[in-house]
């Protein structure tokens, strides 16, 4: 966190108010921040270079940034991407994909990637979370819905597609969950390389 409030110091000011702008559009409390937000892309087209009056609204805008990370919002996902975009088959390994299962339990995501066929990593994923439930049962939650997935990370996207063990109605599930809350999943799967 100090290594964002510092970058969040010597970013251009222009930057810094996008990339904010950006994030928070993509989320359920943008309309908070709306008026704010044109308001100091305002000031700052009058100040022209006026650096009090940038100097000010750098402060603010990286305030707004430290209260949204304090509140759990990653700001590093501004610029990320999820697209969930169709069904593959075992070809997909030729186009860069890997294999996937994810698991949407309560208040996370439980994902293994792997190079074994969706059941098998399914499998091993269920384990995995049998010995959490052994180990601490009120870190597990129950599972809401598993997807067995290729994935592939392109630049600052995400692609998740469906594979032959998915079904078309969880695949549709899925795609309604990635509209509606795209940066909670992004911030879950971030470490998924």
């Amino acid at each position: 966190m100090l290594k964002d409030i510092f970058q969040d110091r010597f970013s251009d000011i222009w930057r810094l108010l996008s990339e904010t702008t950006q994030f928070l559009s993509r989320t359920t409390v943008f309309v908070q921040y709306e008026d704010q937000l044109r308001s100091w892309r305002q000031q700052l087209q009058s100040a022209g270079k006026n650096t009090d009056v940038s100097r000010r609204i750098r402060g603010e805008i990286t305030e707004l940034r430290k209260s949204l990370r304090l509140e759990g919002y990653d700001l590093s996902l501004a610029g990320q991407r999820l697209t969930v975009d169709m069904f593959r088959n075992d070809a997909a390994l030729g186009d860069g994909f890997r294999r996937v299962v994810i698991f949407f339990c309560e208040d996370k995501i439980y994902w293994l990637a792997g190079d074994e066929n969706h059941i098998t990593l399914n499998e091993f994923l269920e384990r995995q979370m049998d010995s959490l439930r052994g180990q601490r049962p009120r870190d597990v939650s129950s599972i809401r819905s598993k997807h067995y997935l290729w994935y592939r990370r392109s630049g600052n996207e995400l692609i998740l597609s469906g594979s032959d063990t998915e079904t078309k109605e969880d695949f549709e599930r899925l795609k309604a969950m990635a509209d509606a809350n795209s940066l909670a999943i992004l911030s879950q799967l971030k470490t998924l390389r």
